[in-house]
């Protein structure tokens, strides 16, 4: 396969515009543009050995949602109503979740910080605990209560900007996710102290998109892929013949969109990608990504230019490519190798590739890729 089919299932949406680009460029233009490439890359390289009940080319849409470009794919014949459902569980989720979305559960718990619980739907509900669950697993790296600061710098949208020193010192106290307080049996959440705000973006994307799939399986759709920009999940096996993993390409993250620098097999899988390109802003010609340090209130800013997660599940994907930022290289891969559901592949702003151990017989690197595979055992 060449490579520019390998890698267009996954990485490369990691380089998305920010809106008011996508708005200057032309949605239309960029959805239909993105939904050619995707398809040329995933269904490629000759004539499938699909099985006689899957398509050669599958059924799919493409809209955008929850600010990126979401494409579902589905193979199966005969499921292509499916997609409709399960874009109709995409807004129902986002509208619920997305801050400064009118109506959104996360914006009524917000402006109930420090005066009184707010009962939220099941889905809600289990999303937030799951944002617990893990920043208590990720000791704070993952800080579901980033809100104070991440509303402060809003990196991606029109009135982003650089806090002033002051700014970010008076928020970080806010930002504890221990003041977030869950009653399972009224399925209330309350932010104990005035000022507080929830801010899910860190771990929304890979609980839809485990949610998508979900609305797959139930519709009996067996072969799929759901691309949610930046959290892929290849469902079942290639169409291209029995039990063939797909070939799933990683996102260099310092090329455009589909500039792979290497690939790895995967299968009822999920790839989630960050990266420092992936959303930033530049003040005084200094790079500052999207993703933020809870502890500091800044961006991070260590050693890592991109970091891939591979799970069964989105979700889980989504908080652990947050906190092995924040861990940094060495601390990162050790936090992921005592995890037994997660592989990781690190990339380093010297254009090393460091592997979790899982990974090491499978990931391959682009030929002529610019970089070098490299072993944690030599990092000091």
């Amino acid at each position: 396969m060449a490579a520019a089919a390998a890698f267009s299932l996954v990485a490369v949406l990691v380089h998305w515009p920010k809106w008011h680009e996508l708005e200057r460029t032309g949605m239309k233009k960029w959805i239909a543009l993105m939904a050619t490439a995707l398809a040329l890359g995933l269904a490629g390289c000759g004539k499938s050995a699909a099985k006689p009940q899957l398509l050669e080319t599958p059924d799919q849409d493409t809209q955008f949602q929850m600010g990126t470009v979401v494409t579902l794919r589905i193979y199966d014949r005969g499921k292509k109503a499916v997609l409709a459902q399960a874009f109709k569980r995409i807004t129902t989720l986002a509208d619920a979740i997305t801050v400064n979305q009118k109506g959104s559960a996360v914006d009524q718990i917000n402006a109930a910080a420090g005066k009184h619980p707010v009962r939220v739907s099941k889905d809600v509900f289990r999303l937030i605990q799951y944002a617990k669950a893990y920043s208590q697993k990720s000791n704070g790296s993952f800080d579901l209560a980033i809100g104070p600061i991440t509303s402060m710098w809003h990196i991606g949208f029109n009135d982003e900007r650089k806090p002033s020193q002051r700014e970010i010192d008076a928020a970080l106290p806010l930002v504890h996710y221990q003041d977030v307080q869950l009653d399972v049996a009224k399925r209330t959440v309350y932010l104990t102290k005035k000022g507080m705000q929830l801010d899910l973006g860190g771990i929304a994307k890979g609980f839809i998109t485990d949610e998508v799939i979900d609305t797959f399986k139930q519709h009996g759709v067996t072969t799929a892929i759901a691309d949610l920009g930046g959290n892929i999940y290849v469902l079942g096996h290639s169409p291209k013949g029995p039990k063939r993993d797909w070939t799933v390409g990683i996102q260099d993250p310092k090329e455009s969109r589909g500039t792979a620098l290497g690939t790895i097999p995967a299968a009822n899988q999920t790839i989630v990608t960050s990266g420092i390109y992936e959303r930033y802003m530049k003040v005084d010609g200094k790079v500052y990504m999207h993703l933020m340090n809870p502890r500091t209130g800044y961006p991070f800013d260590n050693e890592l230019m991109g970091v891939s997660i591979i799970t069964k599940h989105s979700v889980d994907g989504d908080a652990l490519s947050t906190a092995t930022f924040d861990k940094g290289l060495k601390a990162g891969m050790a936090f992921i190798e005592k995890d037994t559901n997660a592989e990781a592949i690190f990339i380093t702003k010297s254009k090393q590739v460091y592997v979790s151990s899982g990974l090491k017989n499978k990931f391959k690197l682009v030929k002529n890729s610019g970089y070098k595979l490299a072993n944690i055992k030599d990092v000091k």
